[in-house]
């Protein structure tokens, strides 16, 4: 059996563990089924003949930053990821990205990424559109369901040639696929409220909230229940496992 490729971009030992355990549990993923990669550590070359599909996670990486303000391994990184569409893409290749995998794949599809439709840290209602109904993904589970959202920057349309899968009152794209297999997320299909508090602790000072106000989020964090969103990464292992 190939395996799933797991692709993150956190620096910190702690948010990216955390994060890819919380990949293994949602998409109810083996150790031994998945290849890790963390690449803000380096930058390899890929086969997709060796994975079946890719997820990848979110980053404090801003997409829609002037050039000149990102740092060397961010544009690395964005190098690394057009390369990559360039490969999945053309190929209908299996790929999930979650908050900064839709900034990536949205903005190489010709979407403007920029700071029009942030969300705070917290959970946001999600409403399936008429497309996203007959996905594979979302087909019979409820048309509205809570997700756990928190970003600065968003797709301000929906990207050419997507469909658009589901959306916010807050963020207009929250959920789109290309061609057949290639889907986007703006909300963290893995996370819970032990993962958001942990990120909340960790990201203090990056922007997303004033420092002062972290307690409060924790606060109404503990109080959320997002098991849809699990669901939707669950349906997309099961799918290409």
């Amino acid at each position: 059996m190939k395996k799933f490729l797991i692709l993150q971009m956190r620096p910190e030992n702690e948010t990216a563990d955390s994060e890819f355990e919380a990949i293994l549990r949602a998409g109810v993923l083996k150790r031994d089924e998945v290849h890790r990669i963390r690449l803000e550590q380096g930058i390899p070359e890929i086969d997709l003949n060796d994975y079946s599909a890719i997820i990848a996670g979110g980053s404090p990486f801003d997409v829609s930053i002037p050039l000149e303000n990102k740092s060397k391994v961010q544009k690395d990184i964005e190098v690394f990821f057009n390369r990559l569409f360039d490969l999945v893409v053309p190929q209908d290749f299996p790929f999930l990205g979650a908050c900064s995998g839709n900034g990536l794949l949205g903005k190489y599809c010709g979407a403007s990424i920029s700071n029009k439709y942030p969300e705070p840290i917290g959970d946001v209602d999600i409403y399936v559109t008429e497309e996203g109904i007959n996905d594979s993904l979302l087909q019979d589970l409820p048309q509205t369901f809570s997700a756990l959202v928190g970003h600065k920057e968003a797709c301000d349309k929906v990207p050419h040639g997507a469909v658009l899968l589901a959306t916010s009152k807050p963020c207009p794209v929250q959920m789109f696929r290309v061609k057949e297999n290639i889907y986007a997320t703006q909300f963290h299909p893995e996370a819970d409220k032990e993962e958001f508090i942990l990120r909340i602790n960790i990201y203090k000072y990056h922007g997303y909230f004033r420092p002062e106000e972290a307690e409060e989020l924790i606060a109404s964090v503990l109080q959320t229940n997002t098991p849809i969103p699990k669901e939707i990464l669950k349906r997309f292992v099961q799918a290409y496992k």
